[in-house]
């Protein structure tokens, strides 16, 4: 007869924790460095649609649990048959859809490395603070494979957006508070502190003026950067499809 393997739990790839208005959400592969796994882009997907249906929820606050933020996609599964690629193509659009059209406003608590789609991930909140272990930036350029330029523009002036896209520098944390790519630096200790302060200042805020100034936001995303995000879409389709 064969042999009942015990069951062993695994934590939950992605937390949810709500207090003060504020929902903390936490990419929770710290043994990957957050790496977006598939289970983690449609659990994050899932908890984003949740969250945005959820009236208590005036703000929210992402972070990364362990040392890094996220190292981007897991190159691990990538490949396979036809199946599988269209997956990875359907859970990575609709992961970056959800946050990128998340109706409240998004803090990002870059807590430690946030490259390739980690770094897209970060650029797509409305507001950035960073640990001084943080350093982020474009690397997947160095293996052929184009970054999300929409993202970056959404968020940097255009030369900006284009030196790091081209380049894959990678911006230490002082650097990127001096680019204003983040909008503060704190010792590792205070990130997550000053994190939810600046996040429940936000949720504190009536909803008639945070919601409707992200609903403007999300107009401009719309209207200004929407051909690149869907170019970039359309890219991955062909990248993996081949169609």
């Amino acid at each position: 007869m064969p042999v009942k393997l015990p069951h062993v739990s695994t934590p939950d790839v992605v937390t949810v924790e709500r207090a003060n208005g504020v929902a903390l959400v936490t990419l929770n592969r710290p043994e990957k460095r957050n790496a977006l796994s598939l289970e983690l882009r449609a659990r994050l997907t899932e908890a984003l649609n949740t969250l945005a249906r959820d009236a208590e929820v005036r703000c929210l606050l992402l972070t990364g649990a362990g040392s890094a933020f996220c190292a981007g996609m897991d190159t691990s599964e990538f490949g396979g048959d036809r199946a599988h690629k269209e997956r990875i193509v359907e859970l990575s659009i609709g992961l970056f859809r959800a946050l990128g059209s998340f109706p409240k406003p998004v803090v990002a608590a870059i807590n430690g490395p946030a490259v390739a789609g980690g770094f897209a991930l970060a650029l797509l909140c409305e507001m950035r603070l960073a640990s001084t272990d943080a350093r982020m930036g474009f690397i997947e350029n160095r293996a052929g494979i184009p970054p999300s330029y929409a993202a970056a523009r959404a968020a940097m002036p255009a030369a900006l957006a284009a030196e790091l896209c081209l380049t894959g520098r990678l911006l230490e944390a002082d650097v990127a508070e001096s680019l204003g790519v983040v909008s503060e630096v704190c010792v590792p200790e205070d990130l997550m502190p000053r994190g939810r302060a600046l996040a429940e200042e936000v949720a504190a805020s009536p909803p008639s003026a945070s919601i409707e100034t992200k609903r403007r936001i999300l107009i401009e995303r719309e209207t200004c950067w929407r051909p690149l995000f869907e170019a970039e879409e359309q890219a991955l389709v062909r990248a993996l499809l081949g169609s």
